[in-house]
């Protein structure tokens, strides 16, 4: 084992080097994630996991620190780990906004991102274009929500999307359930009730490459029946196809109705059109590219 460790600190890789390592002191993932924590470094023992295996790389500064700290805790020659990262890998795509730009709750969301060691995950990923489908039942509330959606990877190790929803004003989020529908398994979940939150991790059957694509579908069902007025998507960077339809039950239907595009939840509208039911009771929205910010469809009742 000794002699294996070595080579792997000489030649590389990171991860074969930091897996060699774990194993030589015999120390569980858990108990290397407590002796970080002891330091003041929060690592997700997914991520420390996801390190070893190569399917993800430590980069930003947080994550530095965390290596030159199981340098110390698993007895290596100073820097042996960190010199096998090498440089940064570039990241092929434009700047984003801040997950506090899009919610209100932004601190929860950070504390289960963080959890669930996804904090970084969006930048692995881009949407090439998602297609959504919501139904409001005839208490006015959004019964169901079904999502077809095409990403591409930006780096390799990408094996999961993380489905953010947030409920209407009231939800019990309990009641909020999700469903893969079509080419993924969902994964952990975690609810954050005060918020009306709930992230979910929609897992790939395989890891992706640069250059990749995965197609996916899933549904949210929420039966809280707390009484709907709009429903919008956040994009934290650029996009490209948004499509949103939005069907009414025909006995419970909207007076006005207006599609909107605005930057965050407490900035005004960028524009807002009219939009009128068609024949099945139902409005859309599409979008060829989309920017950082919000889009949706609100309505007024009578």
């Amino acid at each position: 084992m000794a002699d294996e460790l070595q080579t792997a600190l000489r030649a590389g890789p990171f991860h074969a080097a930091l897996r060699a390592a774990v194993e030589a002191r015999g120390l569980t993932l858990e108990r290397l994630r407590h002796r970080l924590a002891q330091r003041g470094l929060q690592v997700a023992v997914s991520t420390l996991s996801y390190w070893q295996q190569g399917l993800r790389r430590p980069e930003r500064p947080e994550s530095l620190r965390a290596v030159l700290a199981l340098e110390e805790i698993l007895e290596l020659p100073p820097r042996s780990l960190i010199q096998l990262l090498g440089p940064p890998k570039p990241r092929g795509r434009a700047p984003g906004v801040a997950y506090s730009t899009l919610l209100r709750p932004a601190r929860a969301l950070a504390d289960i991102l963080d959890e669930l060691g996804a904090v970084a995950d969006d930048r692995r990923l881009h949407i090439l274009g998602m297609y959504e489908s919501v139904r409001i039942g005839p208490d006015r509330s959004t019964a169901a929500r079904e999502t077809l959606q095409v990403v591409q990877a930006h780096e390799d190790g990408a094996d999961r999307y993380i489905m953010i929803y947030q409920g209407d004003a009231g939800c019990d989020v309990a009641l909020v359930t999700i469903r893969a529908v079509q080419d993924c398994r969902v994964g952990r979940i975690r609810r954050d009730a005060p918020a009306g939150l709930i992230v979910a991790e929609l897992l790939f059957d395989r890891v992706l490459r640069v250059g990749d694509t995965h197609v996916m579908r899933y549904e949210i069902s929420d039966l809280s029946g707390v009484e709907a007025h709009d429903y919008e998507r956040g994009f934290r960077h650029p996009a490209g196809q948004y499509v949103l339809r939005v069907a009414f039950d025909p006995d419970e239907l909207p007076v006005r109705i207006h599609r909107f595009a605005r930057r965050g939840p407490a900035l005004g509208e960028l524009a807002a059109t009219e939009l009128t039911l068609n024949t099945h009771h139902a409005v859309h929205l599409a979008a060829a590219t989309l920017h950082p910010g919000l889009i949706g469809i609100r309505w007024s009742w009578p």
